[in-house]
């Protein structure tokens, strides 16, 4: 994949765009692209000024479309989606410990200064967070050979989000027995054991969780939050402080004597835990209690990173549907009683691009002006989707000969090398001659290379062509297509 990659670093169009990118240009529209064209791009961008890139899409499906496409083309290891439930009641009642997991390992990443392409969705952008500080101080490193204070670690885990049980059983957990320490942290697919000599780290080992043996060793390890409210000691008095506040003016604008009576028992409740320093599931409404400012993921990226919008009419509209929802379940929630007026859940889109300083790049497929934008630099890209063989290699062979008449590259995707293999055979079957190669595609030739993206895609400027496995090989749904013309003639 690094071929199609190059290609596009060197074509007018990603040269223009790069350019502007280091003229500190604050706004650049991209038009044109889509599907996996787009990811490439993105790709292309992030190898050429190896910068940290944070996409921002309309949803989560959108978002999850363009990570599977960029590990692929640029290694999970530069890559990580931030994944956010778009519904906030959902969002704080049911916390996906897989989501919240993916969410803790992006924000680990940049905190630790690493350049990587964060993909969110629009909810994830507003979601308040702690203080970058509060974060890096929740990371605990630990190597063979030195010392550590038992009591402290303990604690912080706990401050940490971590719950104490006699055995690890789950992602969050962590014992401890004797000189033995089990943690298991949600960015991990098995648990850790850190065993001790005194106060020494005598070993660290990745063990099964059923089985109880080891899996591999380690020499250091860093160990992340396993929440997104950190609070310390000051933390939960001053959120108990500012929460006490509030309910007694909440309290003093109820009419109802019912909800009155049911605030002051479910909030009374937890302004206590929060003074008994007690953790509680929906302590995220609250967040914005804890804390001097509201930070979310922006500044978390460095200082050095560039904000793409992906269909920025779509992102805008999402961020005004979520700020809707947002109010309506604020306002049922005080109406149940079970919170304050007066706390705010996130930052709004308009308060967040305005405090930005990061460049602004738009993605999106038709070049139109777009409200409160102003680009200094538009790029348009042509490009067109690739059509479906169905399996009909003969009228594959009839587009290849077209296309290398035009003197177009042309590369097959394939997901690993024996699929590589067997599409060669296949394509040699028709007379498509194809080479297996890494290489910068040659003008006028056809190549397979082994990665996965999810469409296939057409750059006339670039004569280049990129077909799927699936563009080649999938066949059209008889079955599925016959019912819906039946269920047509039944319409007519």
């Amino acid at each position: 994949m690094k071929g199609l990659i190059e290609t596009i670093n060197h074509g007018d169009d990603a040269i223009s765009i790069i350019e502007g990118i280091d003229a500190n240009l604050s706004e650049q529209m991209i038009s044109g692209l889509a599907g996996s064209a787009r990811s490439l791009l993105l790709a292309s961008i992030f190898e050429k000024t190896n910068r940290p890139q944070l996409v921002v899409t309309h949803n989560l499906f959108q978002a999850q479309k363009l990570y599977d496409d960029l590990i692929s083309l640029i290694g999970e290891e530069n890559v990580y989606i931030y994944p956010v439930n778009e519904l906030i009641a959902a969002e704080i009642a049911v916390a996906s410990p897989e989501m919240r997991g993916q969410r803790i390992e992006a924000l680990n990443s940049w905190t630790g200064k690493k350049n990587a392409i964060v993909i969110s969705p629009m909810a994830g952008v507003r979601r308040l967070l702690p203080p970058t500080t509060i974060w890096q101080r929740c990371q605990l490193h630990f190597k063979v050979g030195e010392d550590i204070e038992l009591t402290s670690v303990l604690s912080q885990f706990v401050s940490m989000g971590f719950h104490r049980v006699d055995m690890v059983s789950a992602p969050g957990d962590f014992s401890v027995r004797g000189g033995i320490i089990d943690i298991y942290p949600l960015t991990e697919e098995n648990p850790l054991r850190i065993e001790l000599f005194d106060t020494e780290v005598d070993s660290i080992r990745f063990f099964d969780v059923d089985t109880q043996r080891s899996i591999s060793k380690l020499e250091e390890v860093n160990i992340g939050p396993a929440r997104e409210v950190l609070l310390f000691n000051e933390h939960y008095e001053q959120g108990a402080e500012k929460l006490e506040k509030a309910l007694g003016k909440s309290l003093s604008k109820i009419k109802d004597k019912a909800t009155k009576e049911k605030m002051a028992e479910q909030v009374g409740m937890e302004i206590d835990w929060l003074k008994q320093n007690t953790a509680f599931d929906s302590m995220y409404k609250y967040m914005s209690l804890f804390y001097e400012k509201r930070y979310t993921l922006l500044d978390y990226m460095p200082e050095n990173g560039i904000l793409f919008i992906d269909e920025v009419s779509r992102v805008q509209e999402m961020a005004k549907s979520l700020e809707k929802e947002e109010g309506e379940w604020y306002t049922t929630m005080l109406g149940q009683g079970a919170t304050v007026s007066g706390i705010e859940l996130s930052k709004g889109w308009e308060e967040l691009i305005q405090e930005t300083e990061f460049p602004k790049l738009y993605l999106n497929l038709f070049l139109r002006h777009v409200p409160s934008t102003n680009p200094k630099n538009i790029v348009n890209i042509q490009s067109k989707s690739m059509q479906n063989f169905h399996g009909q290699l003969h009228l594959l062979k009839t587009e290849v000969d077209r296309w290398r008449e035009a003197n177009y590259s042309i590369t097959f995707v394939c997901a690993d090398d024996d699929r590589a293999r067997r599409m060669k055979k296949v394509l040699a079957d028709y007379q498509i001659e194809a080479v297996i190669t890494e290489t910068i595609p040659k003008p006028g030739q056809a190549q397979i290379v082994t990665g996965q993206i999810m469409t296939g895609f057409e750059l006339p400027m670039q004569r280049m062509i990129v077909i799927t496995e699936e563009e080649v090989f999938t066949k059209k749904n008889e079955k599925a297509e016959a019912k819906a013309k039946t269920v047509q003639c039944r319409k007519n």
